[in-house]
């Protein structure tokens, strides 16, 4: 890009004519952004219908402590001890000091600049150059010091804008971080919910190893008195293996899943095996928050965080077109210039330097123009990916609410097929303590009661990791109102990238 700069060695009206003509000779053309727009705007939570999905029904948002419902100590301690040490937070908290490095710079730029100098040069002059004898052939020391400062008047708001849109960045990062320690809180909750499935299905099978048990002593019973063969007792003893080995398997589980609950709180696999048997409570019930759509935005970090970045585009967007008008700066500056030590600092050696200098884009070949579109471009990508933030998470609720009430109906019926096997079983185990009926019967009574019994503790199981998923979907205790990321009406006017007029 071509500038006309024209320092100015005084303040004089001669110079701020000058500085005035050359103004009004770029605003009046040259280098301009007309026709360069964007209508593009974020969506309101209103305009996705989701009043039958998202019911109303009087219920609270989740608190920060929501873990703590579930009725086991442990859990929450957890989920504390992986937010106070997992890398993935420290990793956010980085990113976070990183944007407010770049507002501290990008605030300097509002303020004038002072720096200070001073040099010593020894130096032999040529006796047959341009300086005749005495100078020519003769050393001199010469001692320069100067004190100068600049201040860049930010007339058309560019160093503003580029502050503003750092602040942005610096909010969407601390939502990120927000949205970081939401994921890591459902992470671990959801998997301490798999450790508990486990130990619950480990349950299950020892259980089932000791009714297998007791029908193998039944069974020898049933040999003694010629009732029943050396075949019915194998099939005994290696139904009573298969439930060991089944046991066993789950137990290898167990671990695998105390090692990712290890890594989840930041630790090592040893921290996962100091872990106690999760405590398994009735179901809970979770009711949703009235008018949950227009809520949400405050409440899901990750959709702050894309509202911020949407922000912070429409500040870049503003310091583009500022780029398009004259840069003007103030500079002054004031020392001692002389050959020796001896004249120094003598009112004679002074050195002073003052006046304006103005950089004027005249001919940049499209560059600017090039820069502008490129910001609009990022600004509308920015507002596609809010808007499909903001879909996503109305779909995330709607999802695991969906999920909960078929889940719901599934566990009234597996609980009915649960007792009907229970019963059958039982009435198999009697028939054939008595003789009435083979041992087939009570081995078929027996797989029908535990399949039933595993999808029970499956399905409660599944329940409480869905409840886990709605609590997060709903931003897990979040509420950017009640923080410094809340986005006041202000920024809606900012939803178009700013329609100033082109000049």
């Amino acid at each position: 890009m071509n500038h006309l700069s024209l320092p100015a060695p005084r303040a004089t009206r001669g110079a701020l004519a000058v500085a005035a003509a050359v103004a009004a000779l770029v605003l009046g053309g040259c280098a301009n952004y007309a026709g360069i727009s964007s209508d593009k705007q974020v969506a309101a939570p209103e305009t996705f219908d989701s009043t039958q999905s998202i019911p109303a029904q009087g219920g609270e948002w989740p608190r920060l402590d929501w873990a703590a419902q579930f009725g086991d100590p442990q859990l929450p301690q957890l989920i504390d001890e992986a937010l106070a040490g997992s890398p993935s937070i420290a990793q956010a908290q980085a990113r976070i000091a990183k944007a407010s490095s770049y507002i501290e710079s990008s605030r300097s730029n509002l303020f004038p600049k002072v720096e200070g100098s001073y040099s010593w040069t020894r130096e032999l002059y040529s006796a047959n150059g341009l300086f005749p004898p005495p100078f020519g052939g003769t050393w001199y020391s010469e001692n320069n010091v100067l004190a100068s400062a600049s201040w860049e008047l930010d007339i058309w708001g560019k160093n503003r804008s580029r502050l503003d849109a750092a602040v942005s960045r610096e909010k969407a990062a601390e939502a990120d971080m927000q949205e970081a320690r939401v994921a890591l809180a459902a992470s671990v909750a959801r998997t301490y919910n798999q450790l508990g499935l486990l130990y619950a299905l480990a349950d299950v099978a020892q259980r089932e190893i000791d009714n297998r048990k007791n029908v193998g002593r039944i069974t020898d019973g049933r040999v003694a008195a010629g009732l029943d063969t050396n075949v019915e007792r194998r099939t005994a003893e290696g139904n009573v293996a298969t439930s060991q080995s089944n046991l066993t398997e789950l137990d290898g589980q167990i671990t695998t899943v105390r090692y990712q609950l290890g890594a989840l709180l930041g630790k090592g696999p040893d921290r996962g095996l100091q872990i106690a048997k999760p405590v398994v409570n009735p179901k809970i019930e979770i009711a949703l928050p009235d008018n949950v759509p227009a809520n949400l935005v405050a409440r899901r970090p990750d959709i702050v965080a894309a509202r911020w970045q949407v922000e912070a585009m429409t500040h870049d967007i503003k310091e583009a077109k500022a780029e398009f008008f004259p840069d003007i700066n103030l500079a002054a500056a004031f020392g001692f210039d002389a050959f020796g030590w001896s004249k120094f600092l003598q009112s004679s050696s002074r050195q002073v330097q003052f006046g304006p200098a103005i950089s004027l884009p005249i001919f940049d070949a499209g560059a600017l123009r090039a820069q502008l579109k490129s910001r609009y471009a990022d600004f509308e990508l920015d507002v596609a990916n809010y808007n499909q933030t903001l879909i996503g998470a109305l779909n995330d609720v709607a999802t695991q609410i969906a999920a909960i009430r078929s889940l719901d109906r599934q566990m009234a019926d597996a609980g009915r097929a649960l007792d009907a096997a229970t019963h059958a079983y039982d009435l198999a185990v009697i028939r054939y303590k008595a003789g009435l009926s083979p041992q087939l019967q009570v081995l078929s009574a027996d797989e029908n009661r535990l399949a039933n019994e595993q999808t029970v503790t499956n399905l409660r199981m599944r329940r409480r990791d869905l409840q886990i998923g709605l609590i997060k979907a709903l931003g897990g205790g979040f509420d950017a109102t009640s923080t410094n990321l809340a986005i006041d009406g202000s920024g809606e006017a900012h939803a178009a990238a700013g329609q100033t007029p082109a000049r």
